[in-house]
């Protein structure tokens, strides 16, 4: 098992939950405006946004490379009474199908700097024109609130935060409905408390 995945074992096999239960508020007033219909959830570790997905109505998918987020997203599932297909390895691997989703939400899915742009790509062939991307991660800037702030969580490395032009060079054949960096309050479980700089972005494939 390579240190990324037993990283992120680690931070899942405790009892409680790294991120929290809740769903991430940007995620939360995004899909409310959406009708339920099929949704991707990549890096979606311990499941709270996929489960709430699956509360209001939705087809959930998930994938990460956490044996241990998938044990715990499942756990969560069976309290709340919905089900989701959750598969856990590297996306190229998983059989998803191409324009199988009508939305893909990207929720501080921090894929290693060498791959993330490529990740992007890949997601993309998954959504159908028309299709929707809700993105909120942690922007470049947010190395300055990190340092000022440990536990409000996030990489370390400046190649794993996103910027605003990034985000347009990977998803550039999409209408840009919102794209914006944004100071925010973080009250997500044990590792995301405090301020910091995210990028959050709307996209509708064309």
């Amino acid at each position: 098992m390579n240190n990324w995945t037993q990283r992120w074992d680690d931070r899942y096999s405790n009892e409680e939950f790294a991120y929290g239960e809740e769903p991430n508020n940007y995620l939360k007033e995004q899909i409310q405006k959406l009708k339920p219909s099929a949704i991707l959830f990549p890096a979606e570790g311990e499941g709270r946004n996929a489960i709430f997905a699956a509360k209001l109505g939705w087809n959930v998918s998930a994938f990460d490379i956490s044996e241990e987020g998938k044990n715990k997203a499942l756990k969560l599932a069976e309290a709340n009474n919905v089900s989701i297909d959750y598969q856990v390895g590297e996306l190229e691997t998983l059989n998803f199908k191409e324009e199988q989703f009508d939305v893909i939400a990207l929720i501080y899915a921090h894929f290693p700097a060498e791959i993330k742009s490529e990740i992007h790509k890949q997601l993309d062939k998954l959504l159908r024109r028309g299709g929707v991307i809700i993105f909120e991660a942690f922007s470049k800037k947010h190395l300055e609130y990190l340092a000022i702030n440990d536990k409000v969580g996030g990489p370390k490395d400046i190649e794993s935060l996103f910027s605003i032009e990034e985000i347009k060079s990977d998803f550039s054949n999409y209408e840009i409905i919102e794209l914006e960096e944004k100071e925010i309050e973080l009250n997500e479980g044990l590792f995301h408390n405090g301020t910091g700089s995210v990028i959050r972005f709307i996209g509708r494939k064309k």
